[in-house]
């Protein structure tokens, strides 16, 4: 109830924020407001219906020694005892720790793993996928660089997915997807009929702001040049493609390619961004490796034993390997058309069953002894 109470003011100071100009003067700082507001709002709703429920049930038992209403409070009792504990339990899920990325936008990186050509048509599966899924919860998918293939398939895709006002965060839509996903299926090369496994990799890196990380753009080099594939006359035929290359011919490389758009300027800020979010994960990853953090990392090196995911097409199945009963297998030609919904509310759903049983566990610690 402490952290109830200080979570409800802070409800109230943001509100009142949001209605001082100044507020509306400083872009980042209302985003920041807006972003806050939306976080608390389920909360101060639940909370206040909390309070309502506890009213009328206070109400209620008072009546119970009223001749004339103790029939009607005794009936209305048992629901508002059900209706409060169902509130309570839900105030206590709101209440767990949520990731501080849920609503940044993010790059999405699909790479082909082992299968050759095979893993590269998947490549494109995928894009079509999370396209049609992203774009059911109000996101938004710009493709920003792709290395295809002339059999329909690429090696590599980074696209970017960003969110409207009230869309669904771009992270928390997609933070599910990291890891490798694993195809089985009859390519349509093979003659005999035979079924060959490949695999994809996906990293979601969130978006961060370039001030948001040191990056010296003397240890970056530019490389400008002509944009390749599909993209109209202008895209193809002026130097607008960007390439940014930080610490180049050093371990600590990182190559960035930028080529979605006509003008070189726009280009070049889109490949510092995503440049910028691929160091944030770096330093990221480092940090959890210091504390020997138990999040696994978003991409293994691609083999077929390295899977979060597997899609089966003979059985026209989708199998997710964290889940486990019914919740780990899902109909293929549904996920595959974009319907991966079902499999991300699965996923966060046990998310939250395991951070209720590490809140009892702990409370169970903190107990005085002797405590039931």
């Amino acid at each position: 109830m402490s952290r109830l109470t200080e979570l409800a003011a802070e409800f109230g100071m943001v509100e009142r924020a949001l209605g001082d100009p100044a507020a509306l003067a400083d872009t980042r700082e209302y985003a920041r407001l807006t972003r806050r507001h939306r976080e608390l709002l389920p909360l101060v709703t639940l909370l206040r219906e909390r309070d309502s429920v506890q009213a009328d049930l206070d109400g209620a038992r008072e009546l119970l020694t009223d001749p004339d209403m103790r029939e009607l409070a005794a009936s209305e009792i048992p629901a508002l005892e059900t209706r409060l504990t169902e509130i309570e339990a839900e105030l206590v899920v709101l209440l767990l720790p949520t990731d501080p990325d849920d609503d940044r936008d993010v790059i999405l990186e699909l790479r082909a793993g082992a299968g050759g050509a095979e893993a590269g048509l998947f490549v494109m599966d995928l894009l079509r996928m999370y396209t049609r899924y992203v774009e059911g919860v109000g996101l938004r998918l710009n493709v920003l660089d792709a290395n295809e293939s002339d059999l329909g398939g690429a090696s590599r895709v980074v696209a970017e997915v960003t969110g409207g006002p009230g869309s669904h965060g771009a992270f928390r839509a997609l933070r599910w997807e990291r890891g490798v996903h694993r195809v089985q299926r009859v390519p349509a090369t093979e003659s005999q009929g035979r079924i060959h496994t490949s695999t994809v990799t996906v990293a979601v890196l969130p978006e961060v702001e370039q001030d948001e990380v040191q990056l010296d753009l003397s240890e970056v080099r530019i490389d400008v040049f002509r944009s390749q594939g599909a993209g109209g006359q202008g895209v193809n035929t002026t130097d607008s493609a960007v390439r940014a290359v930080y610490r180049p011919g050093t371990p600590d490389e990182i190559m960035v390619v930028c080529q979605d758009g006509r003008s070189q300027i726009k280009n070049r800020e889109k490949a510092l961004l995503v440049l910028a979010s691929r160091l944030a994960e770096r330093e990221r990853a480092a940090r959890e490796e210091r504390e020997r953090s138990q999040r696994a990392a978003q991409v293994g090196s691609g083999d077929r034993s390295e899977k979060i995911r597997t899609y089966n097409y003979p059985q026209n199945r989708v199998t997710d390997h964290r889940l486990e009963g019914d919740d780990k297998n899902y109909p293929l030609d549904s996920v595959i058309a974009g319907n991966v919904a079902p499999v991300v509310a699965a996923l966060a759903r046990a998310q939250r069953e395991l951070q209720l049983l590490d809140m009892a566990a702990r409370d169970a610690q903190e107990a005085p002894h002797g405590a039931a």
